[in-house]
């Protein structure tokens, strides 16, 4: 259990230690002419950074305006802005991975946010089985939550649940939609087309279990909220992890395709960003990234979040490595069985090398022969290994700030005081991530950027976000009844 200002707590993390490539004792010419073309092709300069940042925008108009663009500006439903002064419980409940994850969110005004969660596994059968199993497991869950917490429901009262589903759904109400596909390892029969709010509500209306369904929950929009209750001048909620996306405060008015009604004059958008230039315009693709996307369970698809995403980062930095090797300029041509094969090398390796101190990279050798099992590495092939990290994550995280810098001049927030709430390992735990992205804004607006616009680490947006959503969704089904 936990009571704190969650959306605004830090967890630090090292700085990196730049390793500048002239400084390299490079062992032939050819070698260090390798790594220079490897810094022209990996660097992100100031004006492609504005010129990815232009075609963004554009992208963006052209999905408010109608469906089916590349950046899909999906409408959230959900309006109203948070202030860190409402008080009240509710449920989340997260699905969409190996576990579900079911959580009471109390606010206690003040920024501040008490949560208990418990998770349950999915069973593999469930996954591929009936889709009212699947789903009379989930309201079992949040059952056995209840009972284990002893949380009491008097009367005919019922509690509103946030739905936190991790799947592509076509959004149609805030507690309405209908599944796309399915991913990750699920293929529940009878559910595509299906809505997956109203699966959920008929199994917990078979146990009689006194929970409603108020909201479907994207966890950019889940996010966006988390930080929001804390920083009522939030105007954009990022995921910068496994994958990426981002979702925003948009005017109604800007949204040319929305054709419901509501009184409210903004609304949250998930973006969906992570499909931006699927057209390969103008991202900055390699024959590295070329080779990863061919070789990913999804070709063509998602390139944007491939060069951004903690999923991709290691398997383009492998590349790299065993092109080097190839060639004879890495480890002296010797490859081990580890690094041979696809994903092994992880992104989290790249965290420990971009943190290493130490004269003789340290950590970095024993990544390399350890965990890789190299027998054994020069400090040559150690610093080689260390720029090449370096240059594809910092290449992620200005690709990163082209995209924010985006929506902080479409919606002109970086004029003002805004707040940027950011969930995900790689900006919580990516040596200088988060100041690499601020050093491309300032390229972008310049130093005016630092003092409005602040990054922070948005924790649990698809629990303490879903939370907060259901009492946006219940207080506007309050108003409308009135």
């Amino acid at each position: 259990m936990s009571s704190t200002p969650i959306a605004s707590k830090i967890i630090p993390k090292a700085a990196r230690a730049h390793l500048d490539p002239a400084n390299i004792e490079y062992t032939s010419e050819k070698q260090k002419n390798a790594v220079a073309a490897l810094v022209e092709e990996f660097t992100v300069t100031p004006e492609l950074l504005k010129s990815i940042q232009k075609n963004f925008m554009e992208g963006m108009k052209k999905g408010l305006k109608k469906d089916g663009e590349t950046l899909a500006m999906i409408s959230s439903y959900v309006v109203g802005r948070l202030d860190g002064t409402e008080v009240g419980s509710y449920l989340a409940l997260d699905v969409g991975g190996t576990n579900l994850r079911v959580v009471s969110v109390h606010l206690n005004g003040g920024g501040e946010i008490t949560t208990r969660q418990t998770k349950y596994r999915i069973d593999e059968k469930l996954k591929v089985g009936d889709a009212k199993s699947l789903f009379d497991f989930m309201a079992v869950c949040v059952d056995s939550f209840l009972d284990e917490h002893q949380i009491v429901v008097r009367g005919d009262a019922q509690i509103e649940l946030g739905f936190t589903f991790s799947f592509p759904v076509l959004q149609t109400a805030i507690n309405r939609g209908t599944l796309i596909t399915w991913t990750k390892g699920f293929n529940a029969s009878g559910m595509v087309g299906k809505d997956p709010v109203a699966l959920l509500q008929d199994a917990f209306n078979r146990r009689h279990t006194p929970v409603r369904v108020a909201a479907l929950v994207n966890d950019t929009v889940g996010t966006l909220l988390a930080y929001a209750y804390n920083h009522p001048e939030t105007i954009m909620g990022v995921i910068l992890g496994t994958g990426c996306n981002g979702a925003y405060i948009e005017k109604i008015s800007n949204i040319e395709k929305w054709k419901g009604k509501t009184t409210a004059d903004e609304m949250i958008v998930n973006m969906e960003f992570g499909a931006f230039d699927k057209e390969r315009v103008i991202l900055p693709l390699t024959m590295f990234d070329n080779k990863m996307d061919r070789k990913s369970v999804n070709p063509n698809k998602q390139i944007f979040e491939k060069m951004i995403a903690g999923m991709y980062l290691g398997e383009i930095t492998r590349n790299i490595l065993l092109n080097l090797i190839d060639r004879r300029l890495l480890f002296e041509g010797n490859v081990s069985a580890d690094l041979n094969q696809m994903w092994t090398f992880e992104t989290a390796y790249m965290s420990s090398i971009e943190a290493d101190h130490s004269p003789t990279l340290h950590e970095t050798r024993k990544i390399l022969e350890s965990t890789l099992s190299f027998p054994s590495t020069t400090l040559n092939d150690r610093q080689i290994v260390k720029t090449v990290v370096e240059l594809v994550g910092k290449r992620a995280a200005r690709l990163s700030a082209a995209a924010l810098a985006g929506i902080l001049e479409h919606t002109g927030a970086w004029k003002h005081k805004s707040a940027i709430g950011i969930d995900g390992s790689l900006f919580e735990y990516y040596p200088s991530f988060d100041t690499d992205i601020m050093d491309g804004l300032e390229e972008v607006f310049g130093e005016e950027v630092r003092k409005n616009v602040s990054l922070g680490l948005a924790q649990d947006g698809s629990g303490v976000g879903a939370g907060l959503c259901a009492l946006l969704a219940a207080k506007n089904s309050a108003t409308k009844d009135a």
